[in-house]
């Protein structure tokens, strides 16, 4: 999210989470100010290789409830996050093509509050294409996480059929953001309103 008219009319719909992008490089970059929300409403920082103390910081100033973690971020920063900041949830997106060892996700097992795959693209995110999630049969955690990566409203059948299968048992939320854009932050209302009926 990105701008306050926006973020208030997406908020209407009472979404679990609300993501803000600080990232410089990404179009979708916040700056501005986040306006009251309803109660119930995660406001989520989305950082890539951030430097921690800034990381804290914009979690301070902004109130974040949540951090996801898009870089190449390790377990030891991890960590040191949780330390200064144990109530925040901590996400750790991992990007999946063609195939994923899920062997990497042991070390986070601790340190983490949930997984996000995303597909793996040039961006490091809103690439607005999925991945195949029949990889995630193989997936060997109990950990809950987030199935993100083009979720639109022509994936909706598709995903309703994967909520049906063995591999979706830890799945705990869909992230969804490119699909409904008109353009880079600003979401479609209209839109998310039929996904969010349709699913």
């Amino acid at each position: 999210m990105k701008f306050i008219e926006n973020i208030q009319q997406v908020a209407e719909l009472q979404p679990d989470y609300l993501g803000f992008i600080f990232y410089e490089k990404s179009s979708r970059n916040f700056e501005g100010i986040i306006p009251k929300l309803p109660k119930g409403i995660k406001k989520v920082g989305v950082f890539v290789n951030e430097y921690l103390e800034i990381v804290v910081s914009l979690i301070e100033e902004y109130q974040l409830d949540a951090v996801q973690l898009h870089g190449d971020e390790s377990v030891a920063y991890i960590k040191e996050l949780k330390q200064y900041l144990p109530k925040v949830e901590v996400i750790k997106v991992f990007g999946i093509k063609y195939e994923f060892n899920f062997e990497v996700l042991e070390p986070y097992e601790e340190v983490v509050d949930y997984f996000l795959f995303d597909t793996k693209g040039k961006e490091r995110g809103g690439n607005g294409v999925t991945f195949n999630w029949q990889i995630l049969q193989n997936y060997n955690s109990t950990k809950p996480y987030f199935l993100s990566g083009g979720i639109g409203l022509e994936e909706v059948d598709e995903l309703q059929s994967f909520l049906k299968r063995e591999a979706s048992k830890y799945c705990f939320a869909i992230d969804v953001n490119s699909k409904f854009e008109t353009k880079p932050g600003i979401k479609s209302v209209k839109e998310l309103k039929k996904f969010k009926k349709k699913y």
